[in-house]
């Protein structure tokens, strides 16, 4: 071969096609005699590994088909994968011959395919005896496989519409950690009681959305999250749950439960047991047997009319308190009743039919959300037991500035929010504390400001006052002087007739929408250096109502909302204001 490479002469004697051979022949043998050419017996230098058309192969061991529109299971993967991701596809069968040469597949994830259960072989998961992650969610599984592998940890068939688990499905899997099986369409029939025997390592379980009537018996006692909420669940049978001791969080709301469905058994033994959701079922009161490390307790939406004292005894640990449109009344919550629960933090009360504030609240409580009541009386001593407040809302209840106690607030000194929109206040409540960040006073009967009510909220950075009667002169003098911290100032839906004057220097955002406001003048910004937002929507402004220098100094200045008046009102803003928006509307 070198002799026929290094014959200058024998080319003399050839015919022209002849001569070309001859030299495509030369080539051939300098690239391979070149130590750069890959020799098929050098495993230092491999052959380039094979991709499926259109997939990529970002290692040696994963190929990610994903969102290719695939409607054809891909050919020419390689029998070394280990993840195999086939997800947003338009899948609707797997071929068994080529899914069972995939021995060594990890990760299997066909997530949104249109793949039936006749489209999933059993038999091909007989070879897939190293299958650890299973995705086959969002598909038009009718049943689940009958066979699944025993080294799997994850299985999620959620969002299909399966109506049977066989006992082998997930059955005898000791690796198996989470089953997801939400939204599909099984009953209590489709689930037999030994669904999960030989698999007592699974720690959460999702069964929400589906047709279950009754909790399922025979749970793995190694569950750490169960989701059964949106079933038709009425009853939870004695026993059930008396082995999860591991339970943390249990979701039972959007069902049917009610008072007869459950038992002074049902949840004392879920020693464990932090979270649980009873929310939007039929019960009229607190259930029996609360474990003691419960620290949310979730009854919103259900008939409850009376809280015992006695079904909360236990659960000494309690921190958040969720009872939020029920039917409770003035007796609801008679005194001591909420005494046991010294770590309460929050207490949601919303939308009830609660004359009063509770009495002897948790000293520790930090947030009472009681809107929507009929709390008409606020007296001196009904908020003293909660000195650690932190935010209280009472809007949208009954109360009237002559029958809030002087002093009700006073002893609040960790008090950051108070809620009092939607009341029938005259008048700013008095002794507010120093402590206060937000304060919400619209949608009440305000006719007058006076500075003395608001002497020493230094700290207050948003106060609302929209939806009253006020007018600038029922802003007395001084009112906003001692409002250093003030940030967000809401007039809107008011009666006044120009800029109140002298507002407070930190003041960003001022809304003075919807009032009866014809004129800005030069000065009427001169104390707000740091305004960014201002609202002058649905005014009674013309063309030529804001001076063209009321707005000089203003910097920071963005937005000046100026829609819905008379006529349209462009406003002129200082050369250093880039990128503002003026007129907004």
């Amino acid at each position: 071969m070198s002799e026929l490479k290094n014959s200058p002469w024998i080319t003399c004697f050839l015919r022209p096609q002849e001569l070309l051979l001859l030299l495509m022949l030369r080539w051939a043998i300098a690239y391979m005699e070149d130590p750069a050419f890959p020799h098929l017996g050098d495993s230092s230098q491999p052959l380039p590994r094979a991709c499926p058309w259109r997939c990529s192969c970002p290692r040696d061991d994963t190929v990610d088909c994903a969102g290719l529109g695939l409607s054809v299971f891909p050919d020419n993967i390689t029998k070394a994968a280990r993840h195999l991701s086939l997800q947003n596809n338009q899948l609707q069968e797997l071929p068994y011959n080529e899914l069972s040469r995939l021995s060594g597949l990890r990760t299997l994830d066909l997530h949104s395919n249109l793949i039936s259960s006749e489209g999933l072989p059993d038999e091909a998961f007989e070879s897939l005896t190293q299958l650890e992650h299973f995705y086959v969610a969002h598909n038009k599984l009718s049943v689940a496989p009958q066979f699944l592998p025993p080294s799997l940890r994850v299985a999620d068939l959620a969002a299909n519409e399966v109506v049977e688990i066989f006992p082998l499905t997930f059955g005898e899997k000791p690796e198996l950690r989470s089953v997801y099986l939400h939204d599909n369409r099984l009953n209590n029939t489709g689930l037999p009681p030994n669904t999960f025997l030989g698999s007592e390592a699974i720690t959460t379980l999702s069964l929400s959305s589906n047709q279950l009537s009754y909790l399922p018996p025979s749970l793995p006692s190694s569950l750490e999250r169960l989701h059964l909420q949106n079933n038709l669940i009425s009853k939870v049978p004695r026993g059930a749950l008396s082995l999860q001791t591991r339970l943390r969080e249990l979701y039972l709301q959007h069902n049917q439960l009610t008072d007869s469905g459950l038992d002074a058994t049902t949840f004392s033994k879920l020693s464990s047991l932090e979270y649980l959701d009873l929310s939007h079922n039929q019960l009229t009161t607190v259930p029996e047997g609360l474990p003691e490390n419960l620290t949310i307790l979730h009854l919103g939406r259900n008939c409850i009319r009376q809280v015992e004292a006695v079904r909360l005894h236990r659960a000494r640990g309690l921190r958040y308190l969720l009872l939020q449109h029920n039917e409770l009344g003035t007796s609801a919550l008679p005194a001591g009743t909420l005494r046991p629960l010294r770590a309460l933090h929050t207490l949601h009360l919303y939308g009830n039919r609660l004359e009063r504030v509770p009495p002897a609240l948790p000293r520790h409580l930090k947030a009472l959300v009681m809107p929507h009541n009929r709390v008409a009386v606020l007296g001196e001593r009904d908020l003293v037991s909660a000195r650690a407040l932190a935010e209280l809302n009472l809007a949208y209840n009954r109360l009237a500035s002559e029958r809030v106690h002087p002093g009700a607030f006073r002893r609040l000194r960790a008090l950051r929010s108070l809620d009092l929109a939607g009341n029938q206040l005259s008048r700013l409540p008095e002794g507010l504390p120093p402590s206060l960040r937000s304060l919400k006073l619209q949608r009440n009967q305000l006719r007058a400001l006076e500075p003395e009510l608001l002497a020493g909220l230094k700290k207050l950075r948003e106060l609302s006052l929209a939806h009253n009667r006020l007018r600038v002169g029922d802003i007395e003098p001084g009112t906003w002087h001692e409002l250093q911290a003030l940030q967000v100032l809401d007039l809107s839906h008011n009666e006044l007739s120009f800029v109140p004057p002298d507002l407070p220097e930190a003041l960003e955002e001022l809304h003075l929408q919807a009032n009866r406001i014809s004129h800005v003048g030069p000065e009427a910004f001169l104390s707000t250096p740091h305004l960014r937002a201002l609202f002058l929507r649905a005014n009674r402004l013309h063309m030529t109502s804001i001076a063209a220098e009321a707005f000089l100094g203003l910097v920071h200045l963005r937005v000046v909302d100026t829609a819905e008046n008379p006529e349209q009102v462009l406003v002129q803003l200082p050369p250093k204001n880039k990128g503002a928006l003026s007129p907004k509307g």
